[in-house]
């Protein structure tokens, strides 16, 4: 019998400081032409879990680890990390961690170059590896200079031309837009049908991770396995302990499960979209669609405002609106927001903070006017310490410390820190991460918020309660814009929507009208997942985009 490419057994973790391991007591095995997604809550150990199978864990970043993973059949202890990479490639969360090279076309031959393999073998696997994921007209440009969602594509060009039998993936497109994710899963797909490659995939992006997974493992909040099986049985039949856990399921899983507690009949819930729209088209008498609830458009003075910015384009954003910036990879949404909070100077153009030229205002009275939080969180951490990360701003600004042991306590206990408050802010996991690097800029007092993919590597719990926390913000005064690729999430709570095109900006107006517009469809972006399902759908069915407007409440088997 063959070994599989990657067994696990009985896999335990602890980090330095820690009082329990993550992931704990985890085993499984990946074939080739297999792809496990591993799901779980933030802080369970799903990012360990993927440095500790080629041996990064402990052999790079210390940790006390128990169990046993094998490679090919081979122990991993006994090999080292030069060895273990011929056998599982990784593509970490955070892209930029693993550039190393001066040009796109140089970082992805540069594991192939460190496997000696053959100089003509090199160039054809770079140059498939890099059409694959549409980045071969960019080979001789840096990687800085490439968007985030491209760096991310260049990762994973990395890890294919490295021709390794596992591939190892951590939320590979947290930082695509949908139409670039697709062309991911495309590749990933591709490499699957080839019947000698595995896959392990860490992903919340789950309608386009289930094109591919034929396998599912769900950890528990202690990082002990809860669930598993095949996607049906994980996310289907077991909905209700994901549920519990905050963790993400399919889109049309949780519109089936509102839909049958409205007495719409289903065999089994949904799983894809394709199979919730079969029943949608084949159910005579859908239930009664639950009155919208928009938020009534209002005259409000004007928080921030833009004026012939870049040359092409203005608009304003009223004080206590949430506003969602969407477009595509490379669109300029990131160069904006720095433009809009002072980071970088808006160049051509104005940039307004409450009616003041934001170039005139001084850097003190700016960071009280307006926050911002980014798209890589640990680009705005300074110290070493969780506790000291959300003190630092308050004792810049005088208060005594019994005021700042009082805020940040409550800052902790805000955003579900408290245990981590002694440990070092880059040894949490990506949730964590993005949830201090929120709360250090909610700390700050200022009334407009920008922030850069604020829910990027966070569960269903921890995103909506941060969400939830946005819109007390709003609703209490303070100005939000986030750019986003979670397109249902802008759907959803955002009462405006900006959407951005090759640094033009191609609609801007409120939500419901933009995604009616198609111009979401124009730019390549396609519909969020809750209008997909319903658009073409007969009657006022067809109209809905929120997940809150579908008839029905949510019911488990």
């Amino acid at each position: 019998m063959t070994a599989p490419l990657l067994r696990c057994d009985q896999l335990s973790v602890t980090h330095r400081d820690a009082d329990r391991p993550t992931p704990a007591s985890v085993s499984f095995e990946v074939a080739p032409g297999e792809a496990l997604l591993v799901l779980g809550p933030s802080g369970s150990g799903k990012s360990t879990l993927a440095m500790a199978l080629n041996g990064l864990v402990p052999k790079s970043v210390w940790a006390e680890v128990s169990g046993r993973v094998e490679l090919g059949g081979r122990d991993l202890d006994e090999l080292r990390l030069a060895d273990a990479s011929a056998h599982i490639a990784m593509v970490f969360q955070d892209a930029d961690a693993q550039i190393v090279a001066n040009t796109v076309y140089d970082e992805v031959a540069f594991g192939p170059e460190n496997l000696c393999v053959p100089a003509a073998e090199i160039e054809r696997r770079v140059e498939a590896a890099l059409r694959a994921v549409r980045l071969w007209d960019r080979r001789d440009d840096a990687p800085e200079v490439l968007s985030g969602g491209g760096r991310q594509r260049l990762a994973i060009a990395a890890a294919i031309a490295q021709g390794s039998p596992c591939i190892v993936l951590d939320e590979p497109t947290a930082n695509l837009d949908p139409r670039s994710a697709a062309e991911v899963y495309d590749v990933l797909g591709e490499l699957l049908e080839r019947g000698d490659v595995g896959i392990v995939l860490i992903e919340h992006n789950l309608d386009q991770a289930l094109r591919i997974a034929t396998r599912v493992l769900v950890l528990d909040h202690e990082g002990r396995v809860a669930v598993t099986g095949s996607p049906r049985e994980a996310l289907v039949d077991h909905a209700h302990v994901l549920a519990e856990l905050g963790v993400w399921l399919p889109v049309a899983t949780q519109i089936g499960a509102r839909l049958w507690g409205a007495g719409v009949h289903f065999d089994e819930l949904p799983l894809t979209i394709d199979e919730l729209r079969a029943t949608l088209t084949s159910t005579p008498q859908l239930p009664d669609v639950a009155t919208q609830n928009s938020r009534a458009e209002v005259r409000a003075p004007e928080a921030l405002s833009a004026r012939a910015l870049f040359g092409h384009f203005s608009f304003s954003l009223p004080a206590a609106s949430f506003t969602a910036l969407v477009g595509p990879n490379g669109a300029g949404k990131s160069t904006l927001l720095h433009a809009l909070t002072g980071i970088t100077p808006p160049g051509r153009g104005q940039v307004f903070v409450g009616g003041d030229d934001l170039t005139r205002l001084p850097e003190r009275e700016l960071r009280d006017r307006i926050g911002i939080v980014f798209q890589n969180p640990e680009q705005q951490f300074l110290t070493g310490r969780v506790w000291d990360e959300l003190a630092l701003e308050l004792r810049s600004r005088g208060l005594d410390e019994e005021a700042v042991e009082a805020r940040v306590r409550a800052s902790l206990e805000r955003f579900d820190l408290v245990a981590q408050a002694e440990q070092h802010p880059f040894v949490l996991s990506g949730g964590q991460k993005r949830r201090l690097s929120v709360a250090t800029a909610l700390v700050s007092g200022a009334n407009i918020l920008v922030l850069d993919e604020p829910t990027f590597g966070q569960d269903e719990a921890r995103a909506a309660e941060l969400v939830g926390m946005l819109r007390e913000l709003v609703d209490a005064g303070t100005t939000v814009l986030i750019a986003t690729h979670d397109l249902q999430l802008a759907a959803e709570e955002a009462d405006r929507m900006l959407v951005l095109d090759d640094t033009r900006l191609v609609a801007d107006g409120a939500t419901h009208d933009v995604i009616a517009s198609g111009v979401l469809e124009r730019v390549g972006l396609g519909l969020p997942p809750v209008a997909a399902a319903f658009r073409g759908i007969a009657g006022p069915h067809g109209a809905i985009t929120r997940m809150r407007e579908v008839p029905g409440r949510e019911v488990w088997r």
